[in-house]
């Protein structure tokens, strides 16, 4: 694994999310990318570590369904406190790594993506691991925060 395949990952990463809210109007194309967006970068095969960002009830989304949620809402018996993340239209999203740590088959990144709309620009914290599947870089550790405001 290169630090290219990780770059390339973190933007394939940030397109699918822009391309979420792009696509909102259509509930079942919206559906449908999500879940192909999360089969091709998430590694919900087999484990994966998932800790969004604005969630408070329900902390951890180790599973697709969750996930899914998370990213597009629509799914109250899952995560009640949803409202979609991608959906809020992003058109720039840019992942700032710190530091990328490289192994044969695994890789850890962590930095900022700033996220932005026409009406705000958000600065998160991100650690993300990633593994090797069949040839495919795959996220099997996500987790992103907002910086402490004390």
């Amino acid at each position: 694994m290169t630090e290219q395949d990780i770059i390339k990952a973190q933007n394939s990463w940030s397109e699918g999310i822009i391309k979420m809210g792009q696509i909102s109007n259509d509930r079942t194309s919206l559906e449908k990318f999500a879940s192909d967006f999360l089969d091709r970068l998430y590694n919900f095969d087999d484990q994966v570590l998932f800790k969004p960002t604005k969630v408070k009830d329900v902390q951890f989304r180790n599973d697709k369904k969750s996930a899914i949620s998370y990213f597009i809402a629509g799914n109250e018996k899952e995560c009640e406190e949803d409202t979609g993340f991608a959906l809020s239209n992003w058109s720039k999203i840019t992942f700032e790594n710190s530091h990328i740590i490289l192994g044969e088959e695994h890789a850890l990144a962590m930095g900022n993506y700033i996220f932005e709309n026409k009406s705000s620009k958000i600065n998160v914290e991100f650690s993300f691991g990633y593994i090797e599947v069949n040839g495919l870089v795959k996220i099997n550790l996500h987790h992103s925060s907002i910086p402490f405001q004390g």
